[in-house]
């Protein structure tokens, strides 16, 4: 069986279904795990789904992915604007990279405009909820 897809997420994303509905929709995270494993099973694609809210626990993720990932997808969350050490590690991965985000980061608070994920991933997709999950899939599937 060929590697997985890593779909990482970051902190406070376990809340989702909860947390601010109005910004992130109602769907919970075992929602959008279901409809990612539903994407890449059509695509004959497998996916490795985790969520932490630890920022080390990320970085581990990422590095694991070196060699355990045929992609990555990552919605770092908070951490996408603050750490310096998910860029280095996301930097240091020979595997591409899918940036997302349910909410429109751009349509935010400023301090949202800035990723430190962006600059090493090969696209971004944002704004448009759960979907973007099942954007990304379709991206990696054109880019492998």
């Amino acid at each position: 069986m060929s590697k997985p897809i890593y779909i990482l997420n970051g902190p406070n994303l376990n809340l989702l279904g909860t947390r601010e509905p109005d910004v992130y929709g109602v769907q919970t995270l075992d929602d959008i795990s279901v409809l990612c494993k539903q994407k890449a099973d059509s695509l004959n694609l497998t996916i490795d789904f985790r969520q932490t809210n630890n920022e080390g626990d990320l970085v581990s993720h990422v590095q694991e992915a070196q060699k355990s990932a045929c992609a990555i997808i990552i919605n770092a969350a908070a951490y996408t604007h603050t750490s310096v050490a998910l860029h280095d590690s996301l930097r240091m991965v020979d595997v591409p990279i899918i940036e997302v985000h349910l909410s429109n980061i751009y349509k935010r608070e400023e301090f949202r405009h800035k990723s430190f994920v962006s600059p090493v991933a090969q696209g971004v997709i944002c704004g448009l909820g759960a979907n973007g999950y099942e954007l990304a899939i379709e991206a990696v599937h054109k880019i492998l």
